[in-house]
C-alpha cells in the first residue's frame, strides 16, 4: 500500500471528496440508512457540530494527500450516564476498500477515544457488511447484538449489528452531584 497519512480532517481542503464518499454508500450501499444524498451545507454542519463539541473527525489522505477515507466518533446516547460511550464510524472511498485504510482510521479512533477517557466504543454495522464486522472483531470489538429489521432501504428490511470495545479508560470516572432532594 502507498503511503498513507491519518489527519485532522480539513473539510474546507477535503469536503467534497467526504460528500463523495458518504453519498456513494448512501446511494449504493444500505451501510447507511439513509435515503437522500448529503448536501455540501448538511455534511459541514454534522462535522461543524462533531467538532464544536469535541469529537474527532480524522482523514485518510494518498500519497497524492486526496482524502479516500475519513472516520469521527461522537456521542451514543444524550443523557449524561452514557458520557463514557461514543458511536464511531468509519468511511473508505470505494476503490480503496480492502486495503487496511478503515482498520488505520479505526486504529486512530480508538487512541484518540483512550486519549479522550471513553470506556466504550460504540460501531452500528449493517448486517451485510461483513468486512466492517470482520475488520471490528480483529480488533477485540465483541458482537453485543442484533436489532433485526430496524431499517428499510432498498426494497428489504435491514438488521442493524452493534459491536462494542471496552476500553481501560477512564481512569477516574465520575458522576455529577445530585440535584435538589428526593
Amino acid at each position: 500500500m502507498d503511503a498513507l497519512q491519518i489527519v485532522d480532517c480539513d473539510f474546507e481542503r477535503h469536503g467534497l471528496q467526504m460528500l463523495a464518499i458518504v453519498n456513494d454508500a448512501i446511494e449504493h450501499t444500505t451501510w447507511v440508512y439513509d435515503y437522500q444524498p448529503r448536501t455540501a451545507q448538511a455534511m459541514a454542519a454534522y462535522i461543524d457540530a462533531r467538532r464544536s463539541a469535541g469529537f474527532p473527525v480524522i482523514a485518510a489522505l494518498d500519497d497524492r494527500q486526496a482524502l479516500i477515507g475519513f472516520g469521527t466518533f461522537g456521542p451514543f446516547r444524550h443523557l449524561p450516564g452514557y458520557k463514557y460511550t461514543v458511536e464511531h464510524s468509519v468511511f473508505v472511498e470505494k476503490s480503496a476498500r480492502r486495503r487496511g485504510i478503515g482498520a488505520q482510521l479505526l486504529t486512530r479512533l480508538i487512541t484518540l477515544a483512550r486519549d479522550g477517557e471513553y470506556h466504550v466504543m460504540i460501531g452500528v454495522i449493517d448486517s451485510s457488511n461483513l468486512a466492517s464486522m470482520v475488520m471490528h472483531e480483529s480488533f477485540g470489538f465483541e458482537c453485543c447484538g442484533t436489532l433485526s429489521e430496524v431499517g428499510y432501504k432498498h426494497g428489504r428490511w435491514l438488521d442493524a449489528v452493534f459491536y462494542q470495545l471496552v476500553l481501560e479508560t477512564p481512569s477516574n470516572p465520575v458522576e455529577p452531584p445530585r440535584m435538589g432532594g428526593a
